[in-house]
């Protein structure tokens, strides 16, 4: 069972954006197999997350799916009420959720950066606000309960150790919500606590072939990067140890510790 606080009795909830698919998925069933009722967002994907919904709560009662892009604002600041609203209360959350389209250098644009800067970097940063408010108000109403500390879960990536200038907006964007889990661990504490996971390549996509992505996978120090339950048995690691904050665990083989000029997919 997760150890939020030593005297939880309750079954603790945690949101995790972008859980109807690929990694996000996997982390949702993953927090679910281990006693997590699990809220699970979507943007588009609304058959994938009720599938989803449908087999964390196999696992653990309660799951349940939640729509909102992550691009809007208002709909972000929506969100976590939400899923209080139906849950009651939120102990986690875990920002899984990503935009990764491609630009350069040569085709940055305003309006790449302010896509990606929105959905990867200030969308997290308004729900690490608001489960520090919720958390807040909940020590507030009931004064004489045991304190229920949380814990954010960023998803960041090897590159930012390991750089090259491909996808530059999306890169920028897990860079600037890198520095922001520094300061968040600073400003939230000791209500909340802030993690940064950052895979390898971890999932095949469109851009690999299935050929491309075995031979890529194996480029790394343990001859293996990233697979999806390993990302997944992070995330699981830094919502239950209870003194880690401001700091990011990599996990990747090693990739981030080699030099490639290109991205992944590119390559």
């Amino acid at each position: 069972m997760p150890n939020i606080s030593p005297a939880a009795t309750r079954v603790p909830t945690v949101l995790v954006t972008g859980a109807a698919r690929r990694l996000g998925r996997e982390i949702a069933l993953a927090l679910a197999a281990a006693g997590w009722r699990v809220a699970v967002h979507y943007r588009s994907s609304m058959e994938d997350a009720i599938k989803t919904v449908a087999e964390c709560d196999q696992l653990t009662k309660g799951a349940a799916a939640f729509h909102a892009d992550l691009d809007d604002e208002g709909a972000i600041h929506g969100l976590l009420p939400a899923v209080i609203a139906s849950f009651g209360n939120v102990d986690a959350v875990v920002n899984s959720a990503s935009t990764f389209e491609h630009d350069t250098h040569a085709t940055f644009s305003f309006a790449a950066m302010d896509k990606h800067m929105r959905s990867n970097t200030g969308a997290a940063i308004v729900l690490a606000q608001a489960l520090h408010t919720h958390l807040q108000s909940r020590q507030q109403n009931t004064p004489d309960a045991p304190v229920r500390h949380g814990a954010v879960v960023n998803l960041l990536d090897q590159k930012l150790w390991n750089q090259n200038p491909d996808f530059f907006s999306y890169t920028l964007s897990k860079a600037a919500l890198e520095a922001a889990n520094t300061m968040l661990a600073l400003a939230l504490s000791p209500l909340v606590r802030v993690v940064g996971v950052a895979p390898g390549l971890t999932l095949t996509s469109h851009l690999l072939s299935d050929a491309q992505f075995e031979a890529l996978h194996k480029l790394s120090p343990l001859g293996r990067s990233s697979t999806a339950q390993d990302v997944a048995s992070a995330v699981l690691f830094a919502l239950q140890n209870q003194s880690i904050t401001g700091t990011t665990l990599l996990v990747d083989g090693g990739q981030h510790l080699m030099r490639f000029e290109r991205d992944f997919s590119l390559m």
